[in-house]
């Protein structure tokens, strides 16, 4: 079951399911990495909880929750 990234709590890993995001919005987002079968672990969150804070492979990355919705994660055993 796919759920949207921007819900998970923090210290949770996911591997990316899809990204719904076209256009711009979504070669910016495959750019960055967050492509489908990527895992990225949530790591953190600012006070208002936007942004999140994400860790992939060799980085750390930084996303808006409106970038967050349009990827849609399953849980990592």
């Amino acid at each position: 079951m796919s759920i949207p990234l921007r819900s998970l709590p923090v210290g949770t890993k996911v591997r990316i399911a899809s990204v719904r995001a076209d256009g711009e919005l979504g070669r910016r987002i495959r750019d960055m990495g967050l492509v489908p079968g990527a895992e990225v672990e949530v790591i953190g969150r600012a006070p208002l909880r936007d942004p999140v804070a994400l860790r992939l492979p060799g980085f750390t990355l930084s996303l808006r929750n409106n970038e967050a919705d349009f990827i849609l994660v399953e849980k990592v055993d």
